[in-house]
């Protein structure tokens, strides 16, 4: 009888080992799509290559392996992206992309400045390295324990072998701390010998953030990061901020010792001074740049990268503040623009120059205050969300043409109608949206409307061959929703979807597109079991945990049975109070029912081993590891009921 099953951000980055999409089931790029991807290289400075200088300066040695974990799965396979050197775009990838690439493709170990380091291209993110006094600081140890121990270890073929004296977590994101215990030993922590840092409200952060929705989040991630997809021409190329998400990885996540509280404060580490800059609500809700002095070096974090950023991403999360972010964007230009010689972030390459520095700060800063100024304009103009991505085609000229402005990870058109969302919500103002039909009920009626299956089709197969493939997939999207046993409603749709992958210069949206496209081909595939993560399932609190429980309970079906629940944590010395009523979970902390139902208590650390599948709690409840002084048929009557999240449902079809 699982409790609950913890599906965080960890869990969607970091998939098992699913068998990929089978690659000849992919078709080639339409003539359309050739023409439509050619034009690209009349559109943007292709001749520039400085970014493809900058990526490859500093190269001490590449990593062109594989990365196993101790099971001799593959973790991360750079050998799987050999396609991508030495290559010209194929007609089936975007020529932007294909570029962007190819940059992220550059991955080993790499010079920032004397005593600075980055280890680029073994997973999503960078690792850091800064040489201290006595030893190493590690800015950001990957996604995974396999991946970082694996750069850590090209360092220090290359570098003497001094021990890490602390880790410094930018941002509250996995791919930003995941790999922790690959490169210290909590041991060492507890014992002060390795500091961890983190911006305020860390810890928090890293283990809430997609837990409440995490199964949703998790399957739309599978489509962002193309975790099922062949690597290859007509396949996932990339992810944008880098390849991609490793599989069969190790997650881990060891608490901060220190959080930076203060606006600006400057420590002392090792004999390296850091002045941390706060940045909650950009890129994270909790995340800090930090400037090095005596280096004269700027670390951005993720808020300043070589891409778009994503307001909104595509596997789903709270909307970010695009107007918040320009603000600090625009004080570190500020503060540090005039001093900085070097800029680095923890995703792709740095950028060297006081001069190219303050122009990118400025840059970056203008995108975002875009996004947010011009769709606010929209707003008052009264023109929809979905009518802000169609008039908000570009960003000013000088901007779009910047290749650290392009749509590799975030887009335009998404960015704005995230903006939209978050002044406007849902609703666009029109009555007629405002309790629309479900798609299948929609999809019934538009079908019938436009004469039946048969002349949707022919309509459809007219816009295929047109190469509007945009009002092609609107249409086949109703088709399939009527009738998704339509087999070549199915075929064409995909068929439709994969050619807007084709033409996508943004990684996330190509993946998407594909992901449809294989699914409508192939099924969803089973679901699979999944690495946990343990010190993520520890972390979570017990209020936590009880709002995670609040979800998984069908308000309809519970909501004639009241409940009263005290629930105490012995090794926590907690209490708390939890009502069942109307349907609904609630919870008091340090708070008891005078009279209840149900009377129980555990230990936090008996739920984290139930949670983590090593007992259960049925069994705990036999044995006396779970004390229930009253209401034992009535609490297994409300566990055994709990709604199961379904991992794997439709997303192309019903």
């Amino acid at each position: 009888m699982p409790i609950f099953r913890l599906s965080a951000l960890a869990m969607a980055l970091t998939f098992s080992g699913a068998i990929l999409a089978d690659a000849s089931a992919s078709k080639a790029a339409s003539e359309s799509t050739r023409e439509s991807n050619q034009a690209w290289l009349q559109r943007l400075p292709f001749e520039d290559r400085s970014s493809f200088e900058d990526a490859r300066r500093g190269l001490i040695a590449p990593f062109t392996g594989v990365v196993e974990n101790a099971k001799g799965q593959v973790v991360w396979d750079r050998l799987a992206y050999n396609f991508l050197d030495g290559n010209d775009a194929p007609a089936s990838v975007n020529p932007s992309l294909w570029r962007m690439a190819q940059l992220n493709n550059m991955a080993g170990l790499f010079e920032v400045r004397e005593r600075i380091y980055q280890i680029r291209g073994m997973d999503l993110s960078n690792m850091t390295i800064i040489e201290g006094d006595s030893g190493l600081i590690l800015i950001d140890p990957l996604i995974s324990t396999e991946t970082a121990r694996a750069g850590l270890e090209l360092y220090y073929q290359h570098r003497p072998r001094k021990p890490v004296r602390a880790v410094i977590y930018s941002h509250s994101h996995v791919d930003h701390f995941g790999g922790v215990r690959g490169v210290i030993d909590e041991a060492d922590v507890k014992a002060g010998k390795v500091r961890v840092i983190a911006p305020e409200g860390f810890y928090e952060h890293a283990v809430s953030e997609n837990v409440l929705a995490g199964p949703a989040m998790m399957r739309r991630a599978q489509y962002m990061y193309g975790a099922l997809l062949p690597r290859g021409e007509r396949g996932q190329v990339d992810s944008g901020l880098g390849k991609g998400t490793p599989s069969n990885a190790t997650v881990t996540l060891i608490a901060p010792t220190e959080l930076i509280a203060q606006p600006l404060e400057t420590h002392v580490i090792d004999g390296v001074e850091i002045e941390f800059q706060l940045t909650p609500g950009t890129e994270a809700p909790a995340e800090m740049n930090m400037y090095l002095p005596q280096f004269k070096t700027l670390c951005m974090a993720e808020n300043a990268t070589h891409t778009q950023h994503n307001v909104l991403t595509l596997r789903g999360a709270l909307v970010r503040d695009a107007k918040v972010w320009a603000h600090y964007l625009d004080e570190a230009l500020v503060r540090y623009g005039e001093q900085a010689e070097v800029l680095f972030a923890q995703h792709h390459w740095p950028t060297w120059g006081g001069e190219r520095i303050r122009e990118y700060l400025a840059d970056q800063r203008d995108m975002y205050a875009f996004l947010d100024s011009q769709t606010l304009r929209l707003i008052n103009q009264g023109l929809t969300a979905t009518e802000i991505a169609a008039e908000l085609r570009s960003l000013p000229p000088r901007l779009a043409s910047k290749w650290y402005s392009r749509d590799y990870y975030g887009s335009l058109s998404h960015n704005v109608r995230a903006v939209y969302q978050r002044y406007m919500g849902f609703y666009d103002g029109n009555p007629a949206n405002l309790d629309p039909l479900p798609p299948e009920d929609a999809g019934r009626r538009y079908v019938a409307a436009m004469g039946g299956a048969d002349a949707v089709l022919k309509t459809a197969n007219q816009a295929f061959a047109d190469g509007d493939y945009r009002w092609a997939a609107q249409l086949l999207n109703h088709l399939v929703f009527a009738a998704p046993d339509h087999a070549a409603a199915r075929e064409l749709q995909a068929d439709t979807l994969e050619q807007l992958g084709y033409q996508s210069e943004n990684a996330t949206w190509r993946n998407v597109y594909l992901s449809g496209a294989h699914e409508l081909r192939s099924g969803v595939a089973e679901a699979r079991a999944r690495n946990g993560a343990p010190d993520m399932v520890r972390a979570l609190t017990p209020s936590m945990f009880f709002d995670y429980l609040a979800v998984r309970i069908d308000a309809m079906k519970a909501a004639d049975e009241d409940l009263s629940i005290n629930w105490r944590f012995t090794d926590l010395d907690e209490n708390y109070a939890l009502t069942l009523r109307n349907g609904v979970l609630t919870h008091r902390k340090q708070s008891r029912h005078a009279q209840a139902d149900i009377d129980l208590s555990m230990s936090k650390e008996l739920l984290d081993r139930i949670a983590l599948k090593e007992t259960g709690f049925l069994k705990e409840a036999t044995i006396g590891g779970i004390e229930i002084a009253s209401g034992r048929l009535k609490l297994l009557k409300l566990l055994g009921g709990l709604d199961e999240a379904n991992p794997q449902f439709n997303l192309v079809t019903p």
